[in-house]
């Protein structure tokens, strides 16, 4: 390792996303390395471990000029402003803008399976953004993560408990992957000598329908699960009914929807092709978390 390592700056690094590929490329031996986040007091860890820690505000391009000075290359988590006014793909366009300006070479971005075609209410964010980094200057790195398998939990732990997974997904399904496999392809991508602008669908190993979920729970939980497939509008406003927040449901009815039609598959071989590593099975990913998936009640999701 020597002067010569391109210095790699991460957004977001409070995150789950963010503050695990810090913690990966400081394994790796990254860098140097650059942290920022509306947060700089979250990251006081790293900052003991010889990160750069900086302040950034998305809404503000001159600051992220001044956040991102001195990276070569950038991961660009996107940001969590989820409404209807686009302030999300605002942000990004501020933050490509700055790159560009700051003299960065290479940007990797966190988008979503098939953003130009998705009933997925924030997909024209993922779409735009990636049409901004298209038109610009920089080298970037699309990373298309799909689903989180980790938020399987929040539906499977009460559907064990009631014996009843409520969807509105059909037959169709996702190819669910980690939020640890997305950090692994994030370090992957950041690293990388690869100059060449791609796009990667980054997935588990195969597409998992509500139906397969339930039996894979069911065998997990040793709990017998069905699946009640109801229509999109009625399974939002039963999760309204178990108290998650409208704009949330509304997000759950729509992923579901975008299983129904096929917008959360095929599985990818992306992921092996960045990383050399096999994905994460939902199988796996369910045995690993047996003990909150044979416990305590709750609200059905």
């Amino acid at each position: 390792m020597g002067e010569q390592n391109p210095t790699i700056l991460v957004t977001g690094a409070s995150g789950h996303l963010g503050r695990r590929v810090v913690d990966l490329l400081l394994e790796a031996n990254a860098g140097p390395l650059i942290a920022t986040t509306r947060h700089p007091e979250k990251l006081g860890d790293f900052a003991k471990r010889g990160v750069t820690v900086r302040k950034a505000d998305f809404n503000d391009q001159e600051s992220l000029v001044q956040a991102f000075g001195g990276a070569q290359r950038v991961l660009l988590i996107s940001t969590d402003a989820l409404d209807a006014a686009g302030t999300r793909l605002r942000q990004h366009r501020t933050a490509i803008a700055a790159a560009q300006r700051a003299g960065v070479k290479q940007v990797v971005y966190t988008s979503m399976p098939n953003p130009e075609d998705s009933p997925i209410s924030f997909a024209p964010d993922h779409r735009g953004t990636e049409e901004t980094l298209a038109n610009s200057q920089l080298g970037w790195t699309i990373l298309r993560n799909n689903w989180y398998m980790d938020y399987l939990l929040m539906s499977l732990v009460p559907a064990v408990t009631h014996g009843k997974l409520y969807g509105a997904a059909g037959n169709g399904g996702a190819a669910y992957v980690t939020r640890e496999d997305c950090a692994l392809a994030a370090v992957a991508a950041l690293t990388s000598s690869e100059s060449s602008n791609r796009v990667y669908n980054i997935t588990g190993p195969t597409v998992v329908s509500n139906e397969e979920l339930v039996k894979l729970v069911s065998q997990v939980s040793g709990r017998a699960v069905e699946y009640v497939n109801l229509p999109a509008q009625d399974f939002k406003a039963g999760l309204v009914r178990a108290g998650l927040p409208e704009g949330f449901a509304q997000i759950l009815a729509e992923s579901d929807l975008a299983k129904l039609q096929g917008k959360l598959g095929p599985a990818s071989q992306d992921f092996q092709t960045l990383t050399g590593r096999v994905p994460v099975s939902v199988a796996e990913f369910l045995t690993a978390h047996k003990d909150e998936l044979s416990a305590s009640p709750g609200k059905v999701h």
